[in-house]
């Protein structure tokens, strides 16, 4: 006999197996569009918005126009929305947003070429699926310490967007090499800039504060069950080399090592940081993309609401 848990997911979702988040493999073509509202202005922040921090939540905007800079200084509030471009919405239309997010300063960062402002999450609606629905869900398999519905809807509609997947690598001395995943970070090509949201309970953070250097790794989708092994290099000693499952290659210029199937990757000098709260924020500037072999679909996050919603509507993303 199936338990009540499982009956009510199935029963809620048509899925038997709840979870948070959804792996989808893709390259560059998202079919999400994200808006960014400030007073009478919207502009399109799509490529450029990034999650940094989950308590609070924290949503990193580049902006390098300075008419969008002033704009954005101005507001004291913020509303974003994330949009499902496949269905036809490729211009903002706030009724028909899977999420609408409201959003206060935190604090920005000004380079020369750019802005990056650091927005905090205030409050959101997300429509993925019924609202009791929604709130049937997180009552039967969401609720834990520390995660209220509120939360639950911020982390919803920042993976309404999907959030890739990469590998950082950090070496230490000679016996000290760190090897993990990351979604909480983003590449600002234009700018050779990188952020990078860490959280404090990571063991490897403070040293990485130290070196101020840091590798980041693309790499394929189909090594998800060797990305998500590596997932428990977070808190935890880093295993010796010889006891990784794969093979690894140094990089040029610092000599960290990254797994064998990275299809490229980026050395990165931390100049900046920010405590966001839960997380540390990295910033940093690379000024070489290492190309090792043809990219092939990346392994990346979305929300499992969102996921039922691309079902739901034949839309979805190639599941991994």
């Amino acid at each position: 006999m199936m338990k009540i848990g499982p009956m009510l997911g199935k029963l809620v979702t048509g899925e038997s197996v709840i979870r948070e988040f959804s792996t989808v493999g893709l390259d560059d073509q998202v079919q999400e569009k994200v808006y960014l509202q400030a007073g009478d202005h919207t502009l399109d922040i799509s490529g450029n918005q990034w999650l940094l921090g989950l308590d609070p939540r924290i949503l990193g905007v580049w902006v390098e126009k300075n008419e969008d800079k002033a704009l954005l200084e101005k507001s004291s509030v913020y509303r974003v929305y994330f949009m499902n471009a496949a269905a036809g919405e490729e211009t903002l239309c706030p009724k028909k947003a899977l999420a609408a997010v409201d959003l206060d300063l935190f604090t920005s960062l000004e380079e020369d070429n750019g802005t990056l402002f650091l927005l905090r999450v205030l409050n959101c609606e997300i429509r993925h699926i019924n609202s009791l629905k929604a709130r049937l869900l997180y009552w039967k398999f969401y609720k834990k310490p520390g995660v209220s519905f509120d939360r639950l809807k911020g982390v919803a509609a920042a993976y309404t967007y999907p959030r890739r997947v990469r590998i950082i690598s950090f070496k230490q001395d000679a016996d000290y090499n760190y090897i993990f995943p990351m979604d909480l970070l983003g590449d600002i090509r234009q700018s050779g800039r990188y952020l990078l949201g860490m959280r404090h309970s990571n063991k490897v953070l403070t040293r990485i504060m130290d070196e101020k250097k840091i590798v980041v790794s693309e790499v394929p989708a189909v090594y998800k069950p060797l990305i998500y092994q590596l997932g428990r290099n977070h808190s935890a000693s880093p295993p010796p080399l010889n006891e990784l499952p794969f093979g690894v290659l140094p990089s040029r210029e610092f000599g960290f090592y990254l797994p064998e199937w990275a299809e490229s990757y980026k050395e990165i000098h931390i100049r900046k940081t920010v405590n966001l709260g839960s997380h540390m924020l990295l910033f940093g500037e690379w000024c070489c993309d290492n190309i090792i072999k043809p990219p092939t679909p990346r392994l990346h996050h979305i929300h499992f609401l969102h996921f039922l919603y691309q079902k739901h509507r034949g839309t979805g993303y190639p599941a991994v």
